[in-house]
């Protein structure tokens, strides 16, 4: 039931940001989509043309996800949900984030002190300011999502301080067939 709700909201948040997508396309991310309770063990690279991702990307989601770039402070559409549900990849659709494990860091992007699973997402080492800091990618589109910091609260320490461009979120739809 829990994926027939995950896949019910992201068929609508995709139709409601891309309103020109064929059902054909909608299908493909059916397809591509990893909900997080059914992670596997090593997932396939999406690998496309810097054409393709140009058409499928906005300027600025193209920015940020294949070029590192990084959005303003707390201008993004993420940074401030409070919804409960899942943050996925915006360029592969990979579940990367659980709401559960938001909080409010202040910073102005949306801040995770967990991923859903480590191995969906990969780190390097980004000298882009002059000193070290840890870059975080997405592992199956290697898109490039934020960066880790080790100021964040317990129980990791962590503060994943994510782009909000290079996230879709799927909310979580309650069930109502089981309320009283």
């Amino acid at each position: 039931m829990y994926k027939l709700i995950i896949f019910i909201g992201l068929i609508t948040m995709s139709c409601q940001t891309q309103s020109q997508q064929t059902l054909s396309q909608v299908e493909d991310e059916k397809q591509n989509y990893v909900p997080h309770a059914d992670f596997p063990k090593q997932i396939e690279l999406v690998q496309k043309s810097k054409e393709e991702w140009e058409q499928e990307l906005t300027r600025l989601e193209y920015a940020v996800l294949r070029n590192a770039g990084t959005e303003r402070a707390f201008s993004g559409d993420l940074w401030n949900n409070k919804e409960e549900g899942i943050y996925v990849c915006r360029g592969c659709n990979l579940a990367l984030f659980d709401s559960d494990t938001k909080y409010k860091s202040g910073t102005g992007w949306p801040s995770f002190y967990q991923p859903i699973n480590n191995d969906y997402v990969e780190e390097d080492t980004d000298y882009k300011l002059g000193y070290p800091r840890t870059e975080v990618h997405c592992a199956r589109c290697k898109g490039h999502l934020g960066h880790v910091f080790n100021d964040g609260p317990k129980p990791t320490g962590l503060r994943y301080c994510m782009n909000s461009v290079s996230l879709d979120f799927v909310p979580e739809i309650q069930d109502v067939s089981k309320q009283d």
